[in-house]
């Protein structure tokens, strides 16, 4: 018996849904989800140091909203604040790298 199987790769799923890579509907989902990412791992860190967002927000000198909403993907974060919380915040290092 031949079962034709619905398994797609995301990368299929992305481009029947959101267009192939350069356009402007994939664009907008590819850095929507870079953003979702860093408040991912910011929230992921802060569990991991065993801190609350007040805490991590008042180590960094900002609110406790503010840190859910960069958590939570509502707020784009800066550079400097993104800085802040993983190397005062964290006690990490943040590491960028660009790739061509």
């Amino acid at each position: 018996m031949n079962k034709k199987s619905n398994v797609v790769t995301l990368d299929e799923f992305k481009n029947k849904h959101f267009g192939e890579i350069g356009t402007s509907t994939r664009n907008e989902l590819e850095e929507g989800y870079d953003n979702f990412k860093i408040g991912a791992l910011i929230h992921d860190a802060r569990i991991e140091k065993g801190l609350t967002q007040e805490e991590l927000a008042i180590k960094i000198g900002t609110t406790k909203s503010y840190i859910s909403k960069i958590e939570n993907n509502i707020k784009e974060v800066r550079l400097s604040t993104l800085k802040k919380i993983v190397e005062l915040g964290l006690g990490g290092r943040l590491d960028l790298s660009i790739k061509l």
